[in-house]
């Protein structure tokens, strides 16, 4: 094999074991805790939008106020006046993340729900409750429990003095916030704050919006109200939202074609940043339920005013007004952990302070509002491509690693690691794309690194021991030869090579055994070894060890090698056919044998102490191969072989017996039955072959009146077809009590 193979082998390997710790569950939530956070702290603090403020309700106001300390005892008359002092200021819609399910002072309560009338552009924040349904059956005993949510709206007068109503649900839970709902599916697909204050904001660009979707689908087009202060007036937001994102679910490619023609048309007359507006609308709705918040720094980054600044009227407060510019922007009302720590509305972010300083609920989904303003969410690259990434990095990694001396790959892949950082804070600080940090850095460097160091070391020291001379030194040609060059190596050898082990296991020994005298047994049994033996010295292998009446061969080379295995495959069929012959010969006394054959890495070396060793094969596949040839006698065959001893091998007529997870194995195996060369084959066998294969799918796929039907077929042209018998009890079994819908096909076994 070539060193660009191996290359290849080893950065293919480091990739799917990238790939590997990606999808195991904890990996994903490492990118996210520890890659995304690193990447929000490489870039640092970015400005918020112009067009987003935040009025926070604080411990600072409470006291220039003159009021409690508590925000849910204070008047709500201020908040009417908050109200017409933000629309004095020109603010285009105004968004309280604040609940008021419960009535209070029904004067103050009319004054707010008059002041949010008059303004017309006011969102007032629902939340979700979550409710335990008990569920019982006709007798009514107990039967489980649902948990629904119930979006909890205001009092009856705010609710409908608000232009429109939207929850922003957050964990309560102390976890970290990195993401938030733009529709909440648990809730009726209910669209959240953000998404709202968003559609409300960009009325402003509804008339433009109307025209480029009618461009791209009348039809479509045809379903909206063009009246956008009907919209308004008529409280149709939350339903024009609910129009919109069905038209883009149901015709994915009409956003596409919208954002095509807005970018081409140069008819359409829009200044840059209406023409922002329209992209990022488009954008909202093509994108998922949920996005990652990209935030923009630690607590107050955001634009922020303190509540009593637009309530009060001294000369200071009348200088501060005249100069805030509120025109035309989202105004978000709530509570602000940055001046009131001692509030309970703050949430653990990324920027959340050692101190013990989180951000707000107010400011996270203003942040919102300002990603979907942007289009600038942090993305995350699709699934596929994260996965492909994964490989591609692993690859590079390899060969880099393989191909260069351990001194000079050390500074390549440090000097690699530190571009590829670089690369992903650009882009990330950038576009707000999210490049994968943990696995690639952390985990597949030093992976590539110190897995290739051992890879070369194996590599040199396999070059220098021999392993076909090792394997032949216990053969009888090379035994003294072997013994004359090294004695000592009789203690220390071993080698890792890839061998086909062949079972063997003769019917009725035990019977045979006990009915014949001990020397009479032996010569019977030389007979019946030499029947055997000689096509496995036939076809190049090595009869490893014999005990009783079981034989264990082997055929053994440094890679794998298809035509081992065919020889292999070979040795079974004239096996079969030699006993079947010695048998004939010995009609009293007949040894019906099994077989079985297993591939893959095992360890040749000595097994002993003081003076006795044994050369011996050792790993998993000569314990498997014993199960393997087990399975005859549960599925009344004579060969079975597992599925990677067919691998690239053509040339004989085998049929697929299915996958079993065998005792004592954690790992199941997939076998076959070697029936003949494909030379010799007869059509009823490969009839038989056919629909047994067809009774088979039937029987995975869990049809198990079709899997019958297939395997009484194939009980027609063989009435003694043991798998055909086998798989009947099972499906008769399953059919009674199905194994469930996550259920592949996988058949178990208690005995060997």
């Amino acid at each position: 094999m070539s060193r660009l193979s191996k290359a290849l082998i080893v950065g293919l390997l480091i990739g799917m074991l990238g790939m590997a710790a990606t999808l195991i569950p904890c990996g994903l939530d490492l990118e996210e805790n520890i890659g995304l956070d690193l990447l929000f702290k490489l870039r640092g603090m970015r400005e918020s939008p112009s067009e987003v403020v935040v009025v926070t309700v604080d411990k600072v106001s409470a006291d220039n106020l003159n009021l409690p300390i508590r925000p849910d005892k204070w008047p709500r008359s201020l908040h009417a006046r908050l109200i017409e002092s933000l629309v004095r200021k020109g603010a285009a819609v105004i968004a309280f993340d604040m609940t008021f399910d419960q009535p209070r002072s029904s004067e103050h309560d009319n004054l707010f729900a008059e002041a949010i009338k008059n303004a017309g552009n006011v969102v007032l924040c629902e939340y979700l409750k979550k409710e335990k349904i008990s569920l019982t059956d006709e007798e009514g005993t107990h039967t489980g429990d649902l948990d629904i949510e119930r979006l909890v709206p205001p009092i009856p007068s705010l609710a409908r003095s608000a232009v429109a109503l939207a929850p922003f649900p957050l964990p309560k839970v102390p976890v970290r916030v990195s993401q938030y709902w733009m529709f909440k599916t648990g809730a009726g697909d209910t669209p959240t704050l953000p998404v709202v204050v968003f559609q409300i904001f960009a009325l402003d660009v509804y008339d433009e919006f109307i025209r480029l979707l009618g461009r791209v689908s009348p039809s479509q087009a045809d379903r909206l109200p063009h009246d956008k202060d009907l919209i308004i007036s008529s409280k149709g937001v939350e339903n024009l939202i609910r129009v919109l994102r069905d038209i883009f679910n149901k015709n994915p490619l009409i956003a596409e074609k919208m954002l095509d023609e807005l970018q081409n048309s140069s008819s359409l007359s829009v200044d840059i940043k209406r023409r922002q507006v329209l992209k990022s609308l488009i954008r909202m709705y093509q994108g998922d339920i949920s996005r990652y918040l990209n935030f923009y720094g630690p607590p107050g980054t955001v634009t922020t005013i303190s509540y009593h600044q637009l309530l009060q009227s001294g000369n200071n407060s009348t200088e501060y007004l005249e100069q805030l510019d509120l025109d035309g922007k989202a105004v978000f009302v709530g509570l602000s952990r940055r001046l009131w720590p001692e509030q309970k509305d703050g949430f653990h972010t990324v920027f959340s302070q050692a101190s013990g300083l989180d951000i707000s609920g107010v400011e996270i989904a203003a942040s919102a509002f300002a990603n979907l303003l942007e289009d600038m969410s942090v993305q995350p690259l699709d699934f596929r491509a994260h996965l492909a990434f994964i490989l591609v990095w692993g690859v590079v990694l390899g060969i880099v690693c393989f191909f260069l001396p351990a001194a000079i790959a050390a500074f390549s892949v440090t000097g690699l690691s530190l571009l590829y950082l670089a690369a992903a804070h650009y882009q990330f600080k950038h576009t707000g794309s999210w490049y994968p940090l943990v696995i690639p850095l952390f985990f597949q460097v030093p992976v590539a690194y110190f897995g290739t160091v051992l890879w070369k070391y194996f590599e040199v020291n396999k070059e220098r021991q021999n392993i076909r001379k090792a394997f032949g030194y216990y053969l009888p040609d090379k035994v003294v030869d072997q013994l004359a060059k090294n004695m000592t190596y009789i203690k220390s050898s071993s080698h890792m090579v890839y061998g086909i082990c062949l079972f063997t296991d003769a019917e009725k020994y035990t019977t045979l055994s006990e009915n014949m005298e001990p020397k009479e047994l032996s010569s019977f049994m030389n007979k019946y070894w030499e029947a055997l033996f000689e096509p496995v010295k036939l076809h190049k292998g090595v009869v490893s060890d014999v005990i009783g009446d079981s034989m264990l061969a082997i055929w053994a080379t440094a890679q794998p090698d298809s035509s081992l295995r065919t020889q292999a495959c070979l040795t079974a069929l004239d096996i079969a056919g030699a006993v079947q012959e010695f048998n004939q010969f010995h009609d009293n006394l007949k040894l019906p044998t099994r077989i079985g054959l297993h591939s893959g890495y095992m360890l040749l070396g000595n097994i002993g102490a003081i003076n006795h060793y044994e050369y011996t094969p050792i790993g998993d596949i000569v314990n498997t191969a014993s199960r393997v040839e087990g399975l005859n006698k549960y599925l009344g065959t004579r060969i079975v072989l597992s599925e990677e001893v067919l691998y690239q091998v053509d040339g004989f007529l085998t049929r697929e017996l299915g996958k079993f997870l065998l005792i004592g194995k954690s790992k199941p195996v997939v076998v076959y039955e070697l029936i003949c060369r494909i030379g010799e084959s007869s059509e009823q066998q490969r009839g038989l072959c056919a629909i047994f294969n067809i009774a088979l799918n039937a029987f995975r796929r869990q049809s198990w009146e079709e899997a019958i039907k297939g395997f009484n077929e194939s009980m027609e042209i063989h009435n003694k077809d043991g798998p055909s018998i086998f798989y009947l009890e099972l499906c008769e079994k399953y059919r009674e009590n199905p194994p469930g819908e996550m259920w592949d096909g996988l058949v178990y076994l208690d005995n060997k």
